[in-house]
């Protein structure tokens, strides 16, 4: 959803590499990486801080580049697997929490137009993506609003 409410061209990203095997150096077990990954999930990590922590520090101090690569499944497979999955998908959660923020300082400050401007464009994408998510995801009747989001980063 990038890009979106705006008229500037989008920024290129990083392409992965093509193989699909990890390479020589990562000689790691996977058996050990779903562990860890279960591991970190339960410590409060997101499932892309999981891939971060993953790439930086690696298991048993050898680092994982790529976690599908290594064990042929997506970080968040493997936590639906071990029922660890957090309730939100992460960029949905990622989304109510910037509105929050967003409304809070809306009302602390309601003369501020650009962040009523800012607060309606991350509603929307917030409406957008649990319409989405319904039925899949989350729940069939799920609607948002300020005080659910609330309620559920809390």
């Amino acid at each position: 959803m990038a890009r979106m409410h705006t008229r500037r061209r989008g920024s290129s990203g990083s392409d992965k590499p093509t193989d699909d095997e990890p390479p020589e150096w990562s000689d790691v077990d996977p058996e050990d990486v779903e562990e860890r990954v279960v591991e970190l999930a339960e410590q409060g990590h997101s499932p892309s801080q999981i891939g971060l922590k993953l790439r930086d520090e690696g298991v048993t101090g050898t680092p994982v580049p790529d976690v599908k690569a290594v064990t042929g499944k997506k970080v968040t497979e493997i936590l639906e697997e071990n029922e660890a999955d957090p309730e939100l998908p992460e960029d949905l959660r990622n989304l109510m929490e910037r509105a929050v923020r967003l409304r809070e300082h809306m009302d602390e400050h309601p003369l501020d137009a650009q962040n009523k401007r800012a607060l309606q464009n991350t509603q929307s994408k917030v409406r957008r993506l649990v319409s989405y998510y319904q039925g899949d995801e989350i729940d069939e009747d799920f609607t948002y609003s300020y005080e659910t989001a609330k309620e559920l980063l809390d």
